[in-house]
């Protein structure tokens, strides 16, 4: 299942309520304001490692770039509209708002 997360984590629980839920391999694609948990060095950086080591996690590159977010934590892929549609032709999604 495809987790996508829209929401701050430093505004909303979205986050931490999602990888409550994660099975192992599940993909995490964070868009819009929920990029901002791959912001290297914020105080989620140690939960998105954590993560990497069983799940992916993807931020969507035009949100990271509208939202001047370049440096990123080691292991998040970035991918772009193409890469988003083709996760969502591979999984079932689940939309945490």
């Amino acid at each position: 299942m495809l987790h996508t997360i829209n929401k701050s984590p430093f505004e909303t629980t979205t986050f931490e309520t999602c990888i409550r839920f994660l099975i192992s391999a599940d993909p995490i694609l964070l868009i819009e304001d929920g990029v901002y948990a791959v912001q290297a060095g914020n105080k989620f950086s140690s939960s998105i490692e954590t993560i990497l080591k069983t799940n992916p996690v993807y931020a969507l590159q035009p949100d990271l770039s509208a939202r001047g977010i370049t440096a990123i934590t080691d292991g998040v892929q970035c991918i772009d509209y193409d890469g988003f549609v083709g996760l969502v032709e591979e999984h079932q999604v689940n939309s945490w708002f």
